[in-house]
């Protein structure tokens, strides 16, 4: 019984810690995940808080690793390890029969999982979780008391400043479909479908339509319903082949943007509103000089015409503007703005709006004649 209780600490605690560690790693992706809980449940009065929840899970799965892994304070972990473990079953039951969430986002992007293959996992795992639980009191301590509470307390403040970071900052894995390397310029042999709902705004009555199959044309029935959500059916599951990139008048023009041999430079903002208008300024400049080397740059955004008519006009930033959805966007990079640059659809390299690049470092590494 002995090596049994071990053997399943050890492994809930693996489980945790590589499950705190890689959501950690791009805290926005969980937060994501989250808000698609609330929008799910009906909780978007919850939305303000989803980045510290999401930071907080993380970093709770974390420790409760750590605590398991080097058998400290067992005996109050396998309360809250039994308690999450019954909580995220029951969710993942209710997502596997109703899915109201495609992915959970267990594991972050670094495991995909049906939710179905969730919820089984979870039933797996509680069962050594249930065994830690019978065994607390059989454990005892490789660390003194006060020791193992610095160990814990000081996993806690290192972590979350390793979340923090990872919030401020581009994640150092990108677990993505959209890391560096990837060959975005293969097409999509079958189609992308976007879904949109909207809510009755008397009866409360929901209605998805798939886009642009819905009356959106007739005046009178937008003023009577609202939008509630957009979605994304990718029947390839390939991240990389969901970029749409579409002027104004609704053009595809991706694969004129992904076929060329030379630079391109996309600056992605997935919400205008909420972009820091400071790294606009600063890529103004930046823009200019890139598109005299001969490279291209353009400014992606799920905004609308209006909007970005009134950005461009109140911040002087005249580049070519282009829609793209906002849920590729925020996928593509965890920045809002955030910088991408390709060559021949290839992505070269990615910066958060609080690292852009100089034009200098660019040129020196990409532009210059030496370089090409």
């Amino acid at each position: 019984m002995k090596t049994l209780r071990h053997l399943c600490r050890i492994l809930v605690g693996l489980v945790f810690v590589f499950s705190g560690f890689v959501k950690g790693v791009d805290p926005l992706g969980t937060m994501y995940r989250i808000q698609d809980y609330f929008l799910a449940y009906g909780t978007e009065w919850a939305m303000p808080f989803a980045l510290s929840l999401a930071i907080a899970l993380c970093v709770i799965e974390f420790m409760l690793g750590i605590s398991m892994l080097l058998n400290v304070k067992v005996r109050l972990t396998s309360y809250l390890l039994l308690l999450m473990m019954i909580f995220f079953t029951l969710v993942t039951f209710y997502d596997a029969l109703f899915n109201p969430v495609p992915d959970c986002g267990c594991f972050g992007d670094a495991i995909k999982l049906t939710n179905w293959q969730t919820f089984f996992k979870n039933i797996i795992l509680l069962i050594p979780t249930l065994v830690v639980f019978q065994q607390r009191n059989h454990f005892k301590g490789l660390l003194l008391p006060s020791t193992g509470v610095i160990v814990l307390v000081m996993t806690i403040l290192i972590f979350t400043g390793f979340c923090i970071r990872n919030v401020s900052y581009l994640p150092p894995i990108d677990f993505t479909g959209w890391k560096k390397g990837t060959d975005l310029s293969q097409k999509q042999e079958k189609p992308i479908r976007f879904f949109v709902k909207y809510k009755n705004k008397k009866t409360g009555e929901t209605k998805e339509f798939l886009s642009p199959n819905y009356p959106w044309n007739d005046t009178a029935w937008m003023a009577a319903w609202e939008f509630v959500e957009q979605r994304m059916e990718n029947p390839e599951d390939a991240e990389h082949k969901s970029l749409k990139i579409e002027d104004a008048s609704g053009n595809d023009l991706t694969q004129a943007f992904l076929s060329g041999s030379g630079y391109t430079f996309f600056l992605s903002t997935s919400d205008l509103a909420k972009a820091d208008t400071a790294a606009f300024s600063q890529m103004r400049s930046f823009g200019e000089k890139v598109t005299a080397r001969g490279a291209t740059f353009i400014v992606l955004t799920s905004a609308l015409p209006e909007e970005i008519e009134k950005f461009q006009a109140s911040h002087n930033f005249y580049f070519e503007w282009y829609l793209a959805d906002d849920v590729v966007l925020k996928t593509m990079v965890r920045s809002n703005p955030g910088l991408i640059l390709l060559k021949g659809g290839v992505i070269v390299d990615k910066w958060s709006f609080r690292d852009f690049p100089a034009f200098e470092e660019v040129d020196k590494s990409y532009l210059s004649a030496e370089a090409l």
